[in-house]
């Protein structure tokens, strides 16, 4: 959560929450503006068409996706419902790239209605699922044992995703074979990675890699996707990403490229957390206090409106509205939801300011798998969602869910087989 973000909201925070009520997940279209602009700035010198696309399964809300299309950019989805989500924002065909995993031929007949969209193929054998055969193609390549991973998406070895080194020739031979005639190339080898020399050795990796490809096949690669994966500070103590070296290393390796080639790929990017994660907060009301072995915050929220913390022991950073460590008396406390999980901690042995009950408590960056990775376990009801204008005003983009929601999907009407 940036400075400039805090200073936007918490002066008007308390009058937030005595009108909308707590808990809420609160994005700010200030910021996610900014963000994608510095993209499209840093990018505008590619000797190449730049075009991005948000990853839908970051914050998947209308009002965010109008933001994302005002600003040019397309979208990344994994399912039908975030297809439909992307065309209700008015994207249609090249702006739409489709890449699911252990797709179903309906899934496929979805992606190639209404215009179509880029079929991004997880595995050489969705080929037969394919409902038409496409006038333009990609695969997912995971370059296994070529490439490391990271600790969140894995060894690219162990990795459900993708076509394999010894696969993809193949994969491209009978798209082109079957009448494919354009094509392009993505990968998707990390996540949240703050190394920007990484990212640039990923599109080094797939520009020799259509090279190689185009040798053998006698075919040209309109597009290189390098995916998305670029990582946000969630730590206080955390280098942020280098947006500018990254963008101006991948600038020369794209026209040392064009140098030789004469000619250069469009470059697709599909970032998410990167686009809207810090310009997300979690909103939440300190309720309960207990001291038994460990001194315990309860809040009025828990992990069904943000996972990440007990999913995978994530750091999200915490303030307390109008409280600090240089002027409030400082405990060590765990946060925590009424899950009936103990895994539904937001913080963990967390050195804070001394909490009072009432007190709002600001859970940073969840604008990106916070909302999203919702979830209902224990009958929990997933939280409201909020956008700070970029004119001061906040309006609500999503309402809580209610019982009468969690109840919805029991009327099952006549749905029997005697058999």
């Amino acid at each position: 959560m940036s400075q400039e973000f805090q200073n936007r909201l918490f002066p008007g925070l308390p009058q937030i929450a005595r009108h909308f009520g707590t808990p809420f997940h609160i994005y700010d279209e200030t910021g996610i503006r900014q963000t994608a602009q510095e993209l499209k700035t840093r990018f505008s010198p590619l000797p190449a068409t730049f075009q991005e696309f948000f990853a839908v399964k970051a914050l998947p809300n209308p009002s965010i996706l109008a933001i994302m299309a005002d600003m040019g950019f397309g979208f990344d989805c994994s399912s039908v419902p975030e297809l439909v989500l992307s065309r209700q924002a008015g994207a249609r065909g090249g702006l739409i790239m489709f890449t699911s995993n252990n797709t179903t031929r309906s899934d496929f007949q979805a992606a190639a209605a209404h215009g179509g969209s880029i079929l991004n193929l997880d595995d050489i054998t969705l080929i037969d699922k394919l409902a038409d055969i496409p006038e333009l193609i990609s695969f997912r390549y995971n370059p296994g044992p070529g490439r490391t991973g990271n600790e969140i998406i894995g060894n690219p070895v162990e990795a459900k995703y993708g076509v394999s080194t010894d696969q993809i020739e193949d994969a491209y031979r009978i798209m082109r074979d079957k009448g494919t005639r354009r094509f392009g190339l993505h990968t998707m080898l990390v996540s949240n990675e703050r190394n920007h020399a990484y990212m640039v050795e990923t599109v080094q990796m797939l520009l020799e890699m259509i090279d190689d490809l185009s040798a053998a096949l006698d075919i040209e690669f309109e597009f290189i996707n390098m995916g998305g994966g670029l990582g946000i500070p969630y730590h206080p103590d955390d280098q942020p990403l280098d947006l500018t070296a990254m963008a101006d290393q991948i600038i020369g390796v794209y026209r040392r490229y064009k140098d030789r080639k004469g000619r250069a790929p469009a470059l697709y990017m599909e970032s998410g957390r990167y686009m809207t994660g810090p310009h997300g907060v979690l909103v939440t009301r300190a309720i309960n206090r207990k001291d038994i072995y460990r001194k315990y915050i309860g809040v009025d929220s828990c992990m069904s409106a943000l996972m990440r913390p007990g999913m995978y022991g994530a750091y999200h950073h915490i303030d307390v509205l109008g409280k600090s460590e240089e002027t409030h008396p400082v405990e060590v406390v765990d946060v925590v939801g009424s899950l009936c999980e103990n895994i539904d901690k937001f913080a963990v042995q967390r050195p804070l300011p001394k909490i009072d009950m009432d007190d709002l408590i600001i859970i940073h960056d969840t604008g990106a798998h916070g909302h999203a990775m919702g979830f209902n376990y224990n009958a929990q009801l997933r939280p409201q969602e909020l956008l700070l204008k970029s004119d001061g005003s906040v309006e609500r983009i999503r309402r809580a869910e209610t019982m009468a929601d969690y109840f919805a999907t029991l009327d099952t009407e006549a749905a029997r087989l005697d058999v």
